[in-house]
């Protein structure tokens, strides 16, 4: 169902091809280059699969546009796509009739006075290290795709605005403007259950598109309501095609070279010397340790992976941390087992594969509880935690009431109000910004909007407020409208 229209349903799951995969390594183009820029692309495309030039091309250029230097700061970015229930999550109502507080109890927090849902025991025992913020503004946002939140622009909504997903993520900003915190790594990195979920670089360019890291690692599989199959993903994006050895590798790329060179009296900018180096730092990638030891679950202390767990969820996380080790800025979980509107999307029991309240947002609570939970706790004995700012939300809240379109135990979507949580980042926690009227159904005090979370970041990585870019008609557009840093986190 849609904000706006509670009565029209969430689009179906959108497929899509990896987001360095739009290179087109044979179309032909031009008449005289013809042959020359055709074996160019054809072996640049072939050389990782994935384009991995373009990515390392993307970070040469954020490096030369950046306004700042690495930080060493990231962002680990849970996505709970669909759009949680605050009231049965973080802002329960423990006082308020049933059809209003909905069925779960509630459980006392480390912070005095202060609770949250009965499912979320780890979380309450350490609540002096997050920050909830019960007052989101989710006036204009929506889902399929959820991109309002992940680019702070309030027209970002494609159903009524063709032009919303051009506007980049602020991922994307972050991976030009800040970049990578290591060279090996891309800035931008994504688990993606589906291209709805994620918002992409848009005006920025392809290169700042999100680098999709489901086929980087052996995952187990799920179905797209959360049973595990007992079978894995290949996690062959650093394997080498059959036949094609790490020394044949070479010898194509010399190759690619030595035509290059035949050619090289037509080059009148350097670009095929940049594209030479690119390559060479595609082929380091895929040969090289640093990204391939990343997503290895196998390098990883066998007592840290059984304390996250064998869940899908649980080992990306483990993996982002590895990644935000490793050096990349950004990384984005997509939490849901299916590629329509999102798991967490629970309208009622009667409407599959979503499910309600209690059978549908249930069973998933202890299992995001013991992911961020432990997520945090690793960062933080791993000092890690005041570089890496944790985040947890969806694209809204959920209606005050149960029992919409029909349903005795779901809720329906409600912009007008939604939680979210952060931890780390070096920020200040243990505290709880923003209320709600009494049945959760408005903000009472202090509004935060997707620009003051946009805000937020920009001062997290030390990237000037004031940052624009340029659209496709060379118009300026800020990327703040009108936000803030959120003062009580400074």
């Amino acid at each position: 169902m849609t904000a706006d229209n509670p009565m029209r349903p969430c689009l179906p799951g959108q497929h899509a091809g990896h987001a360095f995969g739009n290179f087109f390594g044979r179309t032909r183009e031009g008449l005289y280059l013809d042959t020359r820029r055709s074996m160019l692309k054809a072996g640049m495309a072939g050389l990782g699969g994935l384009s991995l030039p373009m990515l390392l091309q993307s970070q040469a250029q954020a490096r030369s546009e950046a306004r700042t230097s690495s930080t060493g700061k990231s962002v680990i970015l849970l996505w709970m796509a669909g759009g949680p229930s605050h009231i049965d999550t973080w802002d329960s109502k423990p006082e308020r009739p049933w059809i209003n507080r909905g069925p779960f109890g509630v459980t006392q927090t480390k912070l005095p006075g202060v609770v949250i849902c009965e499912h979320l025991p780890k979380q309450a025992a350490m609540l002096d290290r997050f920050t909830i913020i019960r007052s989101v503004d989710a006036k204009h946002s929506n889902h399929e795709p959820n991109i309002v939140f992940q680019t702070a622009n309030l027209a970002a909504e494609p159903r009524s605005n063709p032009e919303a997903v051009r506007y980049p993520a602020l991922a994307s900003v972050i991976a030009k403007h800040h970049g990578p915190n290591h060279d090996a790594m891309p800035p931008y990195a994504a688990f993606m259950k589906s291209r709805s979920h994620l918002a992409f670089a848009g005006y920025l360019g392809k290169q700042f598109d999100p680098f999709i890291c489901d086929s980087a690692a052996t995952l187990p599989v799920y179905t797209n309501v959360g049973v595990d199959t007992g079978r894995k993903t290949g996690g062959d994006l650093f394997q080498m095609p059959k036949g094609l050895s790490e020394g044949r590798l070479s010898d194509r790329l010399s190759l690619l070279q030595q035509f290059d060179r035949l050619r090289a009296g037509l080059d009148q900018d350097g670009s095929m010397d940049a594209l030479n180096s690119y390559q060479k730092q595609a082929v380091e990638l895929l040969l090289g340790e640093r990204a391939r030891a990343a997503f290895d679950l196998n390098r990883e202390d066998p007592v840290v992976r059984e304390r996250y767990g064998k869940h899908l969820w649980c080992q990306q996380a483990l993996i982002a941390r590895r990644l935000v080790e490793a050096g990349t800025a950004f990384v984005t979980l997509d939490l849901s087992y299916h590629t329509a509107s999102g798991t967490w999307d629970t309208h009622g029991d009667n409407i599959p594969p979503y499910g309600g309240i209690s059978k549908g947002l249930g069973p998933l609570l202890p299992l995001f509880d013991h992911l961020i939970t432990t997520l945090v706790s690793d960062l933080e004995e791993r000092g890690l935690l005041d570089k890496v700012l944790v985040i947890a939300m969806g694209e809204f809240g959920r209606t005050p009431n149960m029992g919409t379109q029909d349903s005795t135990d779901g809720r329906n979507h409600w912009p007008e109000v939604m939680s979210m949580c952060l931890a780390g980042g070096g920020l200040r926690h243990g505290q709880v910004i923003g209320s709600t009227e009494k049945d959760g159904g408005t903000i009472r005090e202090r509004p935060v909007t997707p620009a003051d979370l946009a805000a937020t970041l920009f001062r997290h990585f030390e990237i000037p407020q004031d940052t624009y870019y340029v659209d496709h008609q060379g118009r300026p557009r800020v990327i703040i409208d009108g936000g803030h840093p959120i003062s009580e986190l400074f």
